[in-house]
């Protein structure tokens, strides 16, 4: 094959949750430090076609990219700890796949033959594999689910396939495992990481590394055992014990001469590594620090991975401004009933995305509580739907305000289904996906921010253009701008055609900004949003001012 690529496939074992997707995002971001081109791809074994419709109280949150795919909330982690913004190819499903495979015999591709899972669905899959690969020096493939889950038995024969199309000098497999630890007999156990690496030769793979996750410290005894059992050499039997942040991962790899193994087994030389941003991140993490409460008014509470990049931003803003976040749950559907007890504990009120009329109410009234407070305030997507639909009713007097995705007979649409989304009945993939431009009025909050802290580009006018990500199906009725705007409610941010409102803003509020956009995605660890900054500074200033 010319394709010079090595490939690296990342597996997990003994359960769920394991912490692939960190690991993969690790290895990468070490890698990646060495000078290597590193890209980065989840195989997962669903049938979805991409992750829009998966429910997020079950599979944590949606992550959109640049080129508007929506994908498993691992590809935030790859971006996050890579620093780099990501396609579309890096989140392959299961159900993609088999869509293309029928479609192709539908079409006729295949001239008669009996299409099959081997060779038909397995090329498939290693296609995908080597073109996202391609123009890459390593390309790293974590795959979802656990080993022995027949549903994911077509992508492990994948890439076992894929040492002897790509050579064996140019793959690489880890295998990540779980050794719980026994509270009667106080011993961490090393049996169910032998029985997931026995599943694993079944399938005709044998680990080159195994990452060995644990609760409790790995010991050189622990160690030399699964080597034993499982025939693979201590020095690539790498522990990964539960840490305080998971940005310290990285370091730990390393200490554990991760890359180096890697190398050698590629026969590849890297530069030396360079981790000093990792290295002064972590330092600012374990930092004794101020904790600010932040309010998280939301309604997936089952899995709090449903807010994964919220979360991710909100920590990196908050130890760029010297404070540790203490987040504080608060189901929108109690302030409902009427007890708002929870947002007077708190600093600052965030109010991130969301589908359907449950609890909404009980978000406008958190906005109402943050602005009328002066409790500083950030309201993502829907965060900046129902600080409008608040505003209307309480400062414009408009009554009947509200979206039309809870009420379609609104007396007062102050937000509306967009026309281009009218009538559509296929949900998945038919959004305002991906990243769309915004130019920020020069006399906002906004645009002090993110000239501040991110260089825009800047329009004739003097205003900041940017782009930012989006996943909406409602927008702004620029109908009832006017009455807005003459009550105090600025439109700081737009489309560049005016006919979409992208960030409001109240200014004579200590901070109260509300985005169409997720500027959740584009937050990385070494340099948080602006917009997660302000909303952090604007808390802490106003806990010293008190």
């Amino acid at each position: 094959m010319a394709n010079k690529t090595k490939f690296i496939f990342v597996t997990g074992g003994v359960l769920s949750g394991v912490g692939k997707g960190i690991t993969a995002a690790s290895v990468g971001s070490v890698l990646a430090a060495k000078g290597f081109k590193v890209n980065i791809q989840k195989c997962d074994p669903y049938l979805n076609m991409d992750a829009g419709t998966l429910n997020p109280g079950e599979h944590g949150e949606v992550f959109v990219t640049d080129d508007g795919a929506e994908t498993d909330l691992d590809i935030g982690h790859y971006e996050r700890f890579l620093d780099k913004n990501l396609t579309g190819r890096s989140s392959l499903m299961a159900g993609y796949i088999l869509n293309k495979v029928l479609n192709a015999e539908r079409e006729g591709k295949y001239l008669g033959k009996t299409v099959q899972i081997i060779p038909h669905v397995i090329t498939e899959i290693q296609k995908h594999i080597i073109d996202t690969g391609k123009d890459f020096d390593i390309h790293i493939v974590e795959i979802g689910g656990t080993v022995g889950d027949y549903e994911g038995l077509h992508f492990m024969e994948a890439i076992r396939q894929m040492k002897r199309i790509a050579g064996p000098k140019n793959v690489l497999y880890i295998h990540v495992v779980f050794l719980p630890f026994m509270e009667t007999t106080e011993e961490v156990k090393t049996k169910p990481a032998q029985n997931s690496v026995s599943d694993l030769k079944r399938l005709g793979i044998t680990p080159d590394i195994i990452m060995a996750r644990a609760d409790r410290p790995v010991t050189e005894p622990l160690i030399e055992k699964i080597s034993l059992y499982c025939d693979v050499e201590p020095e690539a039997i790498i522990p990964l014990t539960t840490v305080p942040s998971i940005y310290e991962v990285p370091l730990i790899i390393e200490k554990h001469k991760g890359s180096q193994l890697i190398l050698e087994k590629f026969g590849l030389k890297g530069r030396k590594t360079d981790l000093k941003d990792w290295v002064l991140l972590n330092k600012k993490i374990v930092q004794k620090k101020p904790k600010v409460k932040i309010g998280l008014v939301a309604k997936y509470l089952t899995n709090k991975d449903t807010y994964m990049s919220v979360i991710e931003s909100l920590k990196s803003a908050c130890w760029a401004n010297n404070v540790d976040p203490e987040i504080v749950w608060i189901n929108s559907e109690d302030l409902e009933k009427g007890d708002l007890s929870l947002l007077g504990e708190v600093s600052g009120i965030l109010i991130p995305g969301g589908f359907g009329k449950r609890g909404v109410e009980g978000k406008i009234l958190a906005s109402k509580y943050a602005r009328e407070n002066n409790v500083p305030y950030l309201g993502l997507c829907l965060g900046m739907q129902v600080a409008t639909i608040d505003f209307s009713r309480n400062v414009c007097g408009l009554r009947g305000a509200n979206s039309t995705e809870f009420n379609s007979k609104a007396l007062c649409p102050v937000i509306y289904t967009m026309p281009g989304q009218r009538g559509i009945k296929k949900k998945g993939g038919t959004m305002r996906l991906g990243a769309y431009p915004c130019v920020i009025k020069k006399e906002s909050k906004s645009f002090n921010l993110y000239n501040k802290f991110w260089r825009g580009k800047e329009t004739k006018g003097s205003d900041l253009l940017i782009n930012e990500r989006h996943r909406h199906r409602f927008e702004f009725n620029m109908k009832y701008s006017k009455d807005l705007e003459k009550r105090g409610f600025l439109i700081a941010g737009t489309s560049p055609d005016k006919k979409l409102v992208e960030i409001v803003e109240v200014p004579e509020h200590p901070f109260f900004v509300g985005v169409q956009f997720h500027p959740e995605f584009k937050s990385r660890p070494g340099s948080p949003h602006p917009l997660f900054l302000g909303f952090i500074k604007a808390i802490v200033k106003q806990n010293k001012n008190r």
